[in-house]
């Protein structure tokens, strides 16, 4: 359905908003988790100043103890004892082991209960707000990362848009994002928000976060994947609720992500490359409407129907065809479950889902 004009006075709004947040008006850049923009970030921090303090515990008496030999069997120092015999001692070997032994025991079961906590599967609830001392404002809100060459792409399937080298997210909500790549494998990490997550063609991933402040963080692909890896960047914007609805109804009435612009966008290139694919210039993420809630869940399936795909159909390919390569459609029944994003079978890339990628024929049937 296509979606009615905004007044004037809402669009006027919308694009005040819309520009303020995309342009950084009073808006932090953060791009690390030195310096968080949420509590999962903020946790790994803290970890990680902890781990370097026991650490360095084991390391200390290197750099205090080597320093005080040079000087004390220094050569004018006639006063040192001189033992030529002797090779062991029974207390200095226990502390040279038994420090570091200790550290390692009390870091592995520390690191260990802290990696469940902060579990990138976990979802976000109350218990954890309480757990973590933040606030909840409202639901989760579902974001499907695709990976592409050289970019992200972010579909909000709730919401109806898409955005390209960039996401837009409320402060005190919960992000939870599913992720996948329609060409190689590829890492996302948006450390200002949380840790690093693999994403594989044919597969799902889960990532969930939360932003407890307005601010600005760098997202960007950790796993090399061609020449341009290193432009592979886009920003997390957290902005208050009221920004993020007008963002969002501005944004519904962008041009739409149907099959056939995803097959344009998914031709290796930069967020550069595909604003002037689309004829559109400008600064800042690039917004479509999403006619489809189901494109992740096609993009899932072009890998899981036991076939290869062809050259033609495969984004990253120097042989792909973006004006015939399209996605598969799904079986009639899984759309009549309303089912977004199917999971298949693989081991710890699997999340718990009512169907997956597997049993789309039993659906079929």
């Amino acid at each position: 359905m296509t979606p009615r004009p905004l007044p004037r006075r809402v669009r006027v709004a919308s694009l005040s908003a819309l520009g303020a947040i995309v342009g950084g008006t009073a808006i932090a850049d953060t791009a690390s988790f030195l310096d968080p923009l949420g509590p999962i970030a903020e946790f790994q921090r803290v970890e990680l100043i902890w781990a370097a303090i026991m650490i360095f515990v084991a390391i200390a008496p290197v750099f205090v103890g080597v320093p005080w030999i040079m000087w004390r069997y220094r050569r004018s120092n006639r006063n040192a004892g001189y033992a030529p015999g002797w090779g062991h001692d029974n207390r200095l070997e226990a502390v040279m082991w038994g420090v570091p032994v200790v550290i390692i025991i009390a870091l592995g079961i520390w690191l260990t209960q802290a990696t469940f906590r902060i579990d990138p599967y976990r979802k976000i609830d109350i218990e954890m707000a309480r757990s973590f001392d933040f606030d909840l404002s409202g639901p989760p809100v579902a974001v499907e990362t695709v990976g592409l060459d050289w970019k992200w792409l972010h579909l909000y399937p709730e919401e109806g848009i898409a955005t390209v080298g960039g996401m837009v997210i409320p402060v005190d909500r919960p992000v939870s994002m599913r992720l996948t790549t329609d060409t190689v494998m590829q890492s996302y990490m948006a450390p200002g928000l949380a840790g690093q997550i693999y994403a594989m063609p044919g597969m799902v991933t889960e990532l969930n976060f939360i932003a407890d402040r307005v601010g600005r963080s760098i997202s960007g692909n950790t796993q090399y994947n061609g020449p341009g890896f290193a432009r592979q960047r886009a920003q997390v914007i957290s902005v208050p609720g009221d920004e993020y609805l007008l963002w969002l109804a501005e944004a519904r009435n962008a041009p739409p992500l149907d099959d056939a612009a995803y097959a344009r966008l998914a031709k290796s290139g930069t967020l550069d490359d595909a604003r002037a694919e689309f004829d559109r210039p400008g600064e800042g993420p690039l917004i479509f409407s999403l006619p489809d809630d189901r494109l992740f869940t096609r993009i899932v399936a072009r890998y899981t129907s036991g076939e290869a795909v062809a050259h033609e159909n495969q984004p990253g390919s120097p042989f792909y065809d973006a004006e015939t390569a399209r996605l598969p459609d799904l079986p009639a029944a899984m759309a009549a479950h309303g089912h977004h994003a199917p999971v298949p079978d693989g081991g710890i890339c699997t999340a718990p889902e009512p169907y997956s990628v597997a049993n789309l024929e039993d659906l079929a049937e």
